[in-house]
């Protein structure tokens, strides 16, 4: 696949829900253009594309993959893309890369969930679209049927290219509608012919449907078809790319991958799609444009790691200008050092080739570059400029993870961190209050596929919890403590007395700490002691073991020895008579309240608002969203949110999306706070249950 110039280059996403046949559809075009001699099969696990050990247990693409074609002159990559709700973030970062999106529908099922958002990425990374209806062989399948599914959902733009021959197990070719022609399959190249008689009628409509759909793009055609001048084929194919390009129009071809059947017209459409080449970059406080230019500076974005248990890290760039050779020195615009390219590799699934060279629009792979992350850009030293990577996803579903082996903690994040390189919709953190490690994602699917590779390629085991919320305590009333401590040993002793008086502030106030003493009754030294002491007891815990928050401390009498005190003395003095004052100043638990803003399509808001009132939300508002659907805004408990985002896609069908971040703290309603304990670390609940069976 040596010198194919970047004017025929395609990078080509296949994207669809799951089982629609991305991954038999990519065997297929391999297939059919020569590059594999026989075509391998997900349920086998014998795909070029799907070979993760995770893949073949699922039987199913849980990450993006690539496999180069030739077609002619042209070289298409193809990336077989995930079709789970999960792995959307790796949907997304193939489209960040794509030329052209494949969608692929089964014409069995018809547009599902995840057609809509895909569509949707694909359409806000403004990547043009070529509808592919598939498995047209199978039963039940109805190619009309999901014809005006794909019109209805995604609009008049949707323009189909062919007709089926044949249905079901009867499916025997396609009908070009442009060419007026028939293609029948016997064996594996089709042979053209006439169309058949009981298809002419129905065929011909269709055809000047399609032309009159291409010409309206094109004032000047439009004049010469109105008067009777009808465009060649020649003329209607480049304006139907061009129109396709700008994403003017959805052209849909049909067939079967298991059957081989049109993919012929497919690979050609993808062909004459003009390339993605121009680039938005900043260099410094400037935005600059990249236009792509094969002879111009080289210039690459990261866009994707691999850990290969035998090469190690792998780095998959896309050259957004220049070329690319062996051995070639650019800067790391984001650390500002020097990374050396010593070897560059074509990607075939899980096979690595070296190539010479890598052009504009081309992507490669270079094994070793330790220090260089996804969404990196790599420039000439001359001219550092940054390309920026997609946005992160946010993640919408957690669990708390701890190693099954004691003293593995170490290995345990060394393992996650390792994931977190390959996987962008990965987060981890350590929570130092919770004393839990939090692994976030996408949903359950994508955490259990993440433990599966913990355990694969770091040999980790784990045991799952829930991730603990990070309640909080405070008073409700005034109180007053002294706290004495006094020991005494050979030599020096120990001693200080220290009264307090706490008060509630209001909720993120955090603690306000004033100092009263008058006529020496602690030295001006052993106050800042005093305020240490009582900071150190708001961390430990109050009445209820959790942190205390939201109180104004005043310190106003205590009392000192001249050779006995020292400030950890009025340290201690001082941890004492603030839990004695917080025990008598009425205690309250406290819950964290998160802002919640779902987007739902309109017709499932009713099911939605049902459900935010279930979780005790409050809804602030409720109203049309900038991209459609409905953008409903609450206050929610964070303690109700644990696996929201796994009930809400249950809920609407996948269609409902939410993000969430912490916004204050509430008072924890009394009927809840008996039921705390199960959701506190294990002395917290010691803590309050203690504290339970003595109001008791």
């Amino acid at each position: 696949m040596h010198g194919v110039p970047s004017a025929r280059i395609r990078n080509v996403a296949l994207v669809g829900h799951t089982g629609s046949g991305k991954t038999t559809l990519a065997e297929a075009l391999l297939r059919a253009t020569g590059t594999i001699g026989r075509v391998g099969r997900v349920e086998d696990g014998t795909t070029v594309c799907d070979f993760e050990p995770e893949e073949l247990r699922h039987h199913a693409s849980l990450m993006t993959s690539i496999a180069p074609v030739l077609v002619g002159e042209y070289k298409l990559n193809l990336f077989d893309t995930p079709g789970f709700a999960d792995f959307l973030p790796e949907v997304e970062l193939a489209l960040s890369v794509a030329d052209v999106a494949v969608v692929v529908v089964s014409a069995v099922d018809g547009v599902e969930v995840q057609t809509e958002a895909i569509w949707q990425l694909a359409e806000r990374a403004g990547v043009p679209r070529i509808v592919f209806v598939n498995k047209l062989d199978r039963e039940r399948a109805a190619y009309e049927r999901t014809l005006e599914q794909l019109r209805e959902m995604f609009g008049p733009q949707v323009a189909p290219l062919e007709l089926p021959i044949g249905g079901e197990s009867g499916l025997r070719g396609i009908v070009d509608l442009l060419l007026d022609e028939a293609f029948t399959y016997d064996g594996e190249r089709p042979v053209a012919g006439p169309v058949p008689a009981d298809m002419a009628a129905a065929e011909r409509k269709a055809h000047d449907d399609l032309v009159e759909g291409i010409v309206v793009a094109d004032d000047q055609m439009t004049e010469r078809y109105l008067g009777g001048d009808i465009p060649s084929n020649e003329e209607l194919e480049r304006l139907l790319a061009t129109g396709v390009g700008e994403g003017r129009v959805f052209p849909v071809v049909c067939g079967s991958a298991t059957a081989g059947v049109g993919l012929e017209r497919l690979l050609e459409l993808t062909c004459e799609v003009p390339p993605r080449r121009h680039v938005v970059a900043r260099a410094g406080d400037r935005t600059v444009e990249v236009d792509g230019d094969a002879s111009g500076e080289p210039l690459a974005q990261a866009f994707k790691t691999v850990l290969d248990p035998f090469v190690g890290k792998i780095t998959l760039l896309k050259v957004l200008s220049g070329t690319l050779r062996p051995d070639i020195t650019l800067t790391d615009t984001a650390t500002r050092s020097d990374v050396h390219l010593h070897v560059l590799e074509t990607v075939r699934g899980k096979e690595l080739v070296p190539v010479g060279e890598a052009v504009t629009g081309d992507v490669v792979a270079v094994p070793k570059l330790a220090d260089v992350h996804a969404g990196d850009t790599l420039a000439p030293r001359s001219t550092p400029v940054v390309v920026s990577p997609p946005p992160a996803p946010s993640p919408v579903h957690a669990i708390a993870v701890r190693p099954r082996t004691t003293g593995d903690d170490d290995h345990l994040m060394e393992g996650l961190h390792k994931l977190q390189q390959e996987d962008r919709a990965l987060f981890v953190r350590r929570d130092d209050e919770t004393h839990q490690t939090v692994v976030a994602g996408m949903g359950e699917m994508h955490l259990q596929v993440v433990l599966e590779r913990l355990r694969r390629k770091c040999g980790v085991e784990v045991e799952v919890e829930e991730v603990r919320v990070p309640y909080r305590e405070t008073v409700t009333a005034s109180a007053q403590a002294e706290g004495r401590h006094r020991k005494q040993t050979g030599g020096h002793g120990q001693f200080a007395v220290v009264h307090l008086r706490v008060e509630p502030l209001p909720r993120g106030e955090g603690l306000e700490f004033v100092d009263e003493i008058v006529g020496g009754a602690i030295p001006r030294q052993f106050v800042p002691a005093v305020e240490k002491g009582v900071r150190r007891a708001m961390a430990h815990g109050g009445a209820y073991g959790l942190p205390v928050v939201d109180v104004k401390v005043t310190c106003d009498d205590g009392k000192a020895h001249s050779v006995d005190s020292s400030e950890a003395s009025f340290e201690l003095a001082a941890q004492l008579a603030f839990a004695l004052a917080v025990e008598q100043a009425s205690p309250a638990p406290l819950e964290p309240v998160s802002r919640v803003e779902v987007t739902v399509p309109a017709r499932l808001q009713g099911d939605v608002l049902g459900d935010l009132n279930a979780r005790r939300g409050r809804v602030l508002s409720n109203e049309p969203g900038e991209t459609g659907g409905q953008r409903i805004v609450a206050l929610v408990p964070t303690s109700e949110l644990a696996h929201y985002g796994v009930d809400l896609r249950a809920a609407t069908g996948g269609r409902g999306s939410f993000v969430a971040a912490f916004d204050h703290y509430a008072e924890l309603p009394g009927h809840l706070v008996a039921k705390l304990s199960s959701k506190l670390d294990p002395k917290s609940a010691s803590k309050l249950a203690a504290r339970s069976a003595a109001s008791v």
